[in-house]
């Protein structure tokens, strides 16, 4: 099963509620990080084999359509060869916003990864290595985190073709998304979600 949609969009600018989004289009199921955590003994390897330059696409992403939010948004470049014809997504937001966003949820987390649980500690390792390669490694100050998202912006937009490629934001709604995807807007609001607060009940849900 090929992916056909993927998101190039980095955590916290809006992933999630995207994660949702694709599911109401019919074009899930979507790969999350969410996935991994549900499925880490068998997503955690994978992954780290990834990181480690010697990823197994069909087996990362067996019984999905689509993927989006790291650790996907990671390997942008290498999914574009592997899926051609695939439809990215590259999810953005003001680089402000979402520096004071990451640091406050998944750096801290992240950085704070030697006091976490023991089940934990594989998933914490490979979600630094995913982000470190992605151009976020660990002391970045605002300043630094701002620079390497706007990298990351440029080098999915130099990469991916312009007509598989739609640039988006979430408060945007259904409108631009189902244009790109082809697919008629629904009659359901735009989900909206995983705020801050949110983002950690929901790490404490899995540990």
């Amino acid at each position: 099963m090929a992916l056909t949609v993927i998101g190039a969009g980095i955590g916290r600018t809006g992933t999630y509620s995207l994660k949702l989004a694709i599911h109401q289009l019919w074009l899930g199921p979507c790969h999350h990080m969410e996935e991994v955590l549900k499925n880490m003994p068998t997503q955690v390897p994978l992954w780290s084999a990834a990181v480690a330059g010697h990823p197994d696409w069909e087996r990362l992403y067996d019984g999905y359509v689509s993927a989006v939010d790291w650790p996907t948004a990671c390997f942008f470049r290498e999914l574009h060869t592997a899926y051609p014809d695939a439809k990215f997504i590259l999810t953005q937001r003001s680089p402000e916003s979402w520096a004071d966003s990451f640091s406050s949820t998944i750096y801290k987390l992240l950085g704070e990864r030697a006091e976490g649980p023991p089940e934990m500690k594989e998933w914490l390792e490979m979600s630094s290595g995913v982000i470190a390669r992605t151009g976020f490694p660990e002391g970045l100050d605002r300043d630094g985190l701002i620079q390497s998202f706007e990298a990351h912006l440029e080098a999915v937009k130099q990469t991916i073709p312009a007509q598989q490629l739609l640039v988006y934001e979430v408060k945007q709604g259904w409108g631009p998304l189902c244009a790109f995807l082809d697919k008629p807007v629904p009659s359901e609001p735009f989900p909206r979600t995983n705020d801050r607060e949110e983002f950690w009940d929901r790490v404490a849900g899995k540990i």
